[in-house]
């Protein structure tokens, strides 16, 4: 892929998670805010995060209700969760530093594969496959002449991106985020611009003719109506209420009865919510 990293010199977004001094701790955190939520939302809520919770201990310190209202309206708040409890275990058994091998991100709570690679890369310029959406569509065009990737990382997938993995550990570190950054710019899914991609002459998919996807239909995620929806309204009421709220409150929020308990049992289920003294609802403290 010759050209990928003069491109990427050029053409690199500059995002605050990027910026020189970054700690582990504040790449990680990004990693985890932006899985599956767009980079302009991610990019204030992170800053407001690493000022407010500069290290993992501050973040332990904090009540997970305190941090769920402080994630917001990124969704998904179990991240927000996980990552608390992530930042409990780095302080309690890691003397409150990221870790720094595989094994021991990839044990913390919500940290996957694709994070902890990320972190490996990203905060400690190691040489790790990071095989994000974006990443795994330019390699499948670009190397096997497919418009999408599967719907899963195959061992296959996992060997040919290491393949061309390059040998030194910094180098590898700035490739890996080049060909994410190209996949989010250029090779898009949607709207792909060949004309100005750097490895656009290299490209099996563009050489051949760019053939359609072939594999089973891709369905955009639907957000209107589901219990998802209604289980953001249901936190937007506790995250925006001064202290704990009657049951009455949150029946305000959503006008299906059947739905709307299910999505509370959800909730408190995931620990997300709770019934504080007199059957208030709150968030966890």
């Amino acid at each position: 892929m010759d050209g990928l990293l003069e491109w990427y010199a050029r053409n690199r977004r500059d995002l605050p998670w990027r910026a020189a001094g970054t700690s582990p701790w504040g790449v990680l955190v990004s990693e985890v805010m932006l899985a599956q939520t767009p980079v302009s939302r991610v990019v204030p809520v992170w800053a407001d995060w690493m000022v407010r919770w500069p290290t993992p201990g501050t973040l332990a310190a904090d009540s997970p209700g305190t941090v769920i209202r402080a994630w917001g309206r990124l969704g998904y708040p179990r991240r927000a969760l996980r990552l608390h409890e992530a930042a409990t275990l780095i302080e309690r058994d890691h003397a409150g530093d990221v870790p720094t091998t595989y094994a021991e991100l990839i044990s913390l709570p919500g940290i996957g594969d694709y994070t902890a690679a990320a972190v490996l890369a990203f905060a400690y310029r190691r040489r790790a496959v990071v095989l994000d959406t974006n990443v795994r569509r330019v390699l499948a065009r670009y190397a096997r002449g497919e418009m999408l990737a599967g719907p899963s990382v195959s061992a296959a997938e996992r060997r040919l991106a290491d393949s061309l993995l390059p040998v030194d550990p910094p180098t590898a570190a700035i490739w890996s985020v080049a060909v994410m950054e190209l996949g989010a710019l250029v090779c898009t899914a949607a709207a792909p611009q060949c004309d100005v991609c750097p490895v656009a002459s290299d490209c099996s998919w563009r050489a051949l003719g760019k053939p359609a996807h072939s594999g089973p239909p891709r369905r955009a995620q639907r957000f209107t109506g589901t219990d998802r929806q209604v289980r953001g309204l249901l936190l937007g009421v506790l995250r925006e209420a001064p202290g704990p709220v009657v049951k009455a409150e949150l029946d305000h929020a959503w006008p299906v009865p059947d739905q709307r308990e299910r999505a509370l049992d959800s909730l408190l289920a995931d620990g997300l919510v709770q019934i504080g003294p007199d059957d208030h609802y709150q968030l966890p403290d």
